[in-house]
């Protein structure tokens, strides 16, 4: 729970103040000997810890699922496999995985959405990616369109889309081979576009680092550039920018 979740509590007589002043006198982190979550990242940052499934011990994942969760009310991973799926899902009754973007989460079902951000694709092979994107600015609270498929060697496909994308507070352009529709989109729209560079494409496409550098390049304002195959970065950033947009919107 976050400070303001805390105090909330305290006016409506849902806990007293001793309660939550042990709440607040928490240590910063938890220590669990193999890990130490960042038990206040949320109240620092906005945003509480996410879980990088790959390559993690069963037990220290299913350790620290069942920790976020017990703090937080929800979790989410990245980069998960279905086995890890059946493992969580055997303690989280409620876990949902999607195979596409390899998510693994256990999600609030009373979550408000608000804004609007852009997810937009070259080709549908950048999809998992995209979705990597989509789904973690979903799960921290945006509301997202995705347009998928509208890469350069059709531009049209882009075009009857324009009104959708124009209207999002942040822009997200997911491509691999050479990358162009970063560049592309930034001189289309009038908000912040970060460029997602996917390992899609054929030999000289360097499993992603011909479109990571035609994206640097962009002779484009305002595009920005996260690593390659960083879906969840991209979502990450563009939550913020969203949020900025909602507050900014609300305070006129």
């Amino acid at each position: 729970m976050d400070t303001r979740g805390i105090l909330e509590q305290v006016k409506n007589g849902m806990i007293s103040v001793e309660e939550a002043e042990l709440m607040l006198r928490r240590e910063p982190f938890e220590e669990m000997g193999f890990a130490k979550l960042d038990t206040h990242r949320k109240l620092r940052s906005g945003f509480p810890e996410v879980v990088f499934c790959s390559g993690k011990n069963d037990d220290f994942l299913l350790d620290i699922y069942k920790r976020i969760y017990e703090a937080e009310g929800e979790v989410l991973g990245t980069r998960a496999n279905e086995q890890q799926y059946e493992l969580i899902k055997s303690s989280l009754p409620d876990a949902a995985y999607d195979k596409v973007s390899h998510i693994l989460k256990v999600e609030k079902t009373d979550k408000r959405r608000k804004g609007l951000i852009a997810v937009c694709t070259a080709g549908t092979a950048d999809i998992p990616v995209a979705e990597e994107t989509a789904q973690t600015a979903e799960f921290f609270g945006s509301n997202v369109e995705r347009i998928y498929d509208v890469g350069v060697s059709g531009l049209h496909r882009l075009l009857a889309k324009l009104d959708v994308i124009q209207a999002a507070n942040c822009v997200v352009a997911v491509a691999g081979m050479e990358g162009a529709l970063g560049s592309v989109l930034g001189g289309l729209v009038d908000k912040p576009v970060i460029a997602v560079p996917t390992s899609i494409g054929y030999g000289a496409a360097m499993n992603g680092l011909s479109a990571l550098l035609t994206m640097i390049n962009s002779c484009a304002n305002g595009v920005s550039v996260v690593n390659i195959d960083n879906g969840y970065g991209a979502g990450y950033i563009a939550t913020q920018i969203n949020r900025l947009a909602v507050k900014n919107s609300a305070e006129v």
